[in-house]
């Protein structure tokens, strides 16, 4: 199978309808298993879609409103115009720049079993941009395995520090066979002592580590949104990651959207690896 993560950045780009013409164009090429999305924005004023228009969409959330200008349900909409059919399901999480709906998401090329939608932050205030929460899905073709897209907060954060968030990972998932982490975690895996070993110390595989053939692996080449007062200069991070809970033989892990392997598309690069099912 194959999982696919990118922070999305999405209404926030500039030249953004071309880049999500891009984005559908790659997804049509790689054609993904799993697609796990962050930073997944709509107008917050946006018309609303009605319902037998939202082509694939499963619901995590009853609340959740589906707008025109939505990101996923747009991506969805041009893949299928691509001849290439995904389910799909949105979280809103907070308001990002004071008029979007700002979440994450899930495409899967199986239909989606079930949802699963909880809070890792302290904070659960829709307008406070700190507040985070993790979304998770079973397919049909993998029904035993939990598929989880993430946006984490920073190691250092006086107020919502990345190891509080984990605790309340780890606790929510711990009874669970097999699960996916994959998105943004905000703590690179080049940095020692942080984020990136608590979560291996913690007993969880890090995809990139494991695969038989990988890149150089950097999915941001330099300072971006939220990491201005935490670097100075950089020559690229690792903060976009897929974490299983098990060991799983990957077969290869690979960097898309970086200018190479497709045109960039947001301030994050994508990553894709191929794992065997049923491996150890």
């Amino acid at each position: 199978m194959k999982l696919l993560t990118l922070n999305t950045h999405s209404l926030v780009e500039e030249d953004y309808p071309q880049k999500l013409r891009n984005f559908a164009d790659a997804i049509a090429a790689e054609c993904p298993d799993i697609i796990a999305l962050q930073e997944v924005s709509q107008t917050a004023d946006a018309q609303e879609v009605p319902a037998h228009l939202q082509r694939g969409y499963v619901s995590a959330e009853k609340s959740a409103v589906i707008r025109r200008d939505n990101h996923v349900y747009n991506a969805v909409r041009m893949l299928a115009d691509r001849g290439v059919q995904y389910s799909w399901t949105w979280l809103p999480i907070k308001l990002g720049y004071g008029k979007y709906d700002e979440g994450i998401a899930l495409m899967s090329r199986s239909p989606i079993l079930e949802t699963d939608a909880f809070l890792v932050s302290g904070v659960s205030d829709y307008r406070n941009w700190k507040t985070r929460k993790i979304l998770g899905i079973r397919t049909t073709s993998a029904p035993e395995e939990w598929f989880c897209s993430v946006h984490f907060g920073w190691w250092n954060d006086a107020d919502e520090p990345f190891a509080a968030q984990w605790e309340r990972t780890q606790a929510h998932l711990r009874s669970r066979e097999a699960v996916w982490l994959m998105g943004d975690f905000n703590n690179p895996a080049e940095v020692r002592r942080e984020g990136f070993d608590l979560i291996r110390k913690s007993g969880w595989h890090d995809s990139y580590t494991l695969a038989e053939q990988r890149d150089e692996g950097m999915t941001v080449g330099g300072v971006i949104d939220g990491w201005q007062d935490k670097l100075t200069d950089t020559t690229g991070m690792r903060i976009d990651q897929i974490w299983c809970s098990k060991q799983m033989r990957i077969r290869s892990s690979k960097v898309l959207f970086d200018g190479i392997c497709h045109p960039v598309v947001s301030d994050h690069y994508g990553v894709m690896i191929e794992y065997e099912r049923n491996s150890k």
